[in-house]
């Protein structure tokens, strides 16, 4: 029997009620998220307990982490959209030629980083500070990070084909096992419990990529098992540039968007490793801290994302809007309890840390400064989502490249001719410009692409009304 003949009628993503289809789909990858996050500070948390340069190495190794998972979110962006597109028009064999094609991206990509890792990983840390103690500390775990990191891109790869048929509870599970290995071997291989050997920094680092290569194996198994709507088939792992071309077409926006955060932290680094490496390592536990209100924000748009595409490709132009307004409630909810929770209790973030008094002092002001950008930064997360997984990702692209490098780093480096904490500062700053674009191309991207699909009901041609 064909591929096409064996296909469900219908996906739940085009008849579930909205808010219950964006919850189940979100919910899961929410809760995975946030524990995602709290690897995150576990991680950090243990290393800043080596010394404050171990935290500093780790912090400066952030950028190149963040370039690898660029990359791989990146890629995940453009196939998501792509294979939900391909299902809502009913075109499985389309489906399946993107998943295989994304597999080998996968591949290629790891490749890549391997390589890298293994030449640069000493010269990255050289080229941000002298202190040789930072310096031997951050190569042996960015060496650790990029020599396995095959780990992080089939994870993350295999769990986009499982978000893009809906099946965001098997994400759920592998990020959790990934997570709570990462969670559990941390001590272990840091300080070298149960007679494993004192790996230091670089425990750490292979605690992350032993619980990646955990969760990529269970994606993999959840893929081959339970995903009805993709066959997978190794010998079907074959390039298509057609396709490929397509899948770049949605995803190198979010991949430079993504790595142009790389370049903004670096940046940052080198602004502020000018006042103190401490300074430093504020940048860098904000970084950690932030992910818990982030990362459930990125979870909700990892369930929006294919919701919008497979209501896009089925023409149905009145769950995409109610998908979008119901992800914009949420995700601005999720940060003003983030904003509340920096305010109220920034110095007891700061002492998971084994924050010294230095560092509660720069810390406590930066905590608070900074998360005024969350106000607006719900808003602009989901706009720029809708706007990549329409096909327009030139437009998120342009909103990174403006918040990040046209005005939070020009206005940090000026700042930081008058004090550290006006260097914080330059986060709200950029946010509001942020927001403005956001507001403006989103309503573009509604009268362009969404409006024309159809006539809405009465009813949500009033709600349409607030786009």
């Amino acid at each position: 029997m064909s591929k096409e003949l064996s296909m469900p009628a219908e996906n739940k993503m085009g008849v579930m009620p909205i808010n219950k289809l964006l919850l189940s789909m979100s919910l899961p990858m929410v809760i995975s998220m946030l524990v995602q996050a709290l690897y995150n500070i576990v991680d950090s948390m243990f290393v800043a307990q080596i010394s404050e340069n171990a935290l500093t190495a780790v912090s400066l190794a952030f950028p190149a982490q963040n370039l690898m998972i660029a990359i791989a979110t990146g890629t995940g962006v453009g196939i998501n959209a792509l294979l939900s597109r391909s299902l809502g028009e009913k075109n499985f064999t389309k489906a399946n030629k993107v998943a295989h094609n994304g597999v080998f991206l996968a591949f290629v990509s790891y490749l890549l980083f391997a390589g890298l890792g293994l030449f640069f990983s000493r010269q990255f840390f050289l080229w941000q500070t002298d202190i040789m103690e930072i310096v031997e500390y951050g190569t042996s775990y960015l060496f650790v990070c990029c020599l396995f990191s095959f780990g992080i891109f089939f994870q993350l790869t295999f769990e986009k084909l499982l978000q893009s048929t809906g099946k965001t509870f098997y994400t759920m599970i592998t990020q959790l096992v990934g997570a709570i290995i990462n969670i559990i071997l941390d001590p272990i291989l840091i300080f070298g419990y149960f007679g494993f050997p004192q790996m230091g920094v670089a425990g750490a680092a292979a605690a992350t990529v032993f619980g990646q290569m955990v969760a990529a194996m269970l994606a993999i198994y959840f893929n081959i098992r339970k995903n009805e709507e993709i066959q997978l088939r190794w010998r079907q792992f074959w390039p298509e540039f057609s396709i490929i071309k397509q899948i770049y077409a949605i995803g190198i926006p979010s991949i430079i968007m993504a790595s142009i955060g790389s370049a903004m932290t670096f940046g940052m680094n080198k602004i502020l490793i000018a006042f103190s490496s401490t300074a430093t390592a504020v940048f860098g536990v904000y970084f950690k801290l932030q992910s818990f209100v982030f990362m459930p924000v990125f979870g909700l748009n990892n369930g929006m994302v294919p919701i919008i595409s497979y209501n896009f490709g089925a023409r149905n132009r009145e769950r995409m809007v109610e998908t979008i307004r119901l992800s914009v409630f949420y995700a601005m909810g999720m940060m003003f309890i983030g904003l509340l929770v920096f305010w109220i209790c920034p110095a007891a973030l700061l002492r998971i840390f084994d924050a010294s008094p230095y560092m509660l002092e720069i810390g406590v002001p930066a905590l608070r400064i900074i998360s005024i950008s969350f106000l607006c930064a719900g808003f602009s997360i989901v706009s720029s989502s809708v706007c990549q997984s329409l096909g327009h990702g030139f437009l998120s692209l342009s909103v990174s490249v403006i918040r990040q490098l046209l005005v939070l780093l020009p206005s940090a480096y000026f700042f930081a001719h008058f004090s550290l904490n006006a260097v914080w500062w330059s986060f709200p700053l950029a946010e509001l410009f942020a927001v403005t674009l956001c507001a403006i191309f989103l309503r573009h991207i509604y009268k362009k692409e969404i409006y024309p699909l159809g006539q809405p009901t009465t009813r949500q041609a009033k709600r349409d009304m607030a786009i």
